[in-house]
């Protein structure tokens, strides 16, 4: 159980401002998340499969198709300078 003294020095270490007459709830709540935590960490997960998702679903995907074509050539020509295909920068780190 977090007593009220631990809630002040959890919200001063994470700089929240929590006033005076919320820290009760503040710690049952927190309470509460730490007792299900240790609830979880008691269950056998063993044979549990791991999921992408909680739900039963399937994601929606597009086809994989090429929609632009390579302009390299074309950003190369206004660019200041260029050599074998990169871009040249002035050197700003020495």
């Amino acid at each position: 159980m977090l007593s009220v003294m631990e809630v002040k020095k959890i919200a001063h270490l994470a700089r929240l401002g929590i006033e005076e007459q919320n820290i009760d709830a503040y710690a049952s709540d927190l309470n509460g998340i730490l007792t299900l935590m240790t609830q979880m960490a008691e269950l056998e997960t063993q044979n549990v499969k791991p999921m992408a998702h909680p739900m039963d679903q399937v994601q929606r995907l597009r086809v994989d198709e090429v929609t632009e074509f390579n302009q390299r050539d074309d950003f190369q020509m206004i660019a200041p300078k260029t050599e074998e295909g990169l871009y040249l920068v002035p050197k700003v780190i020495d």
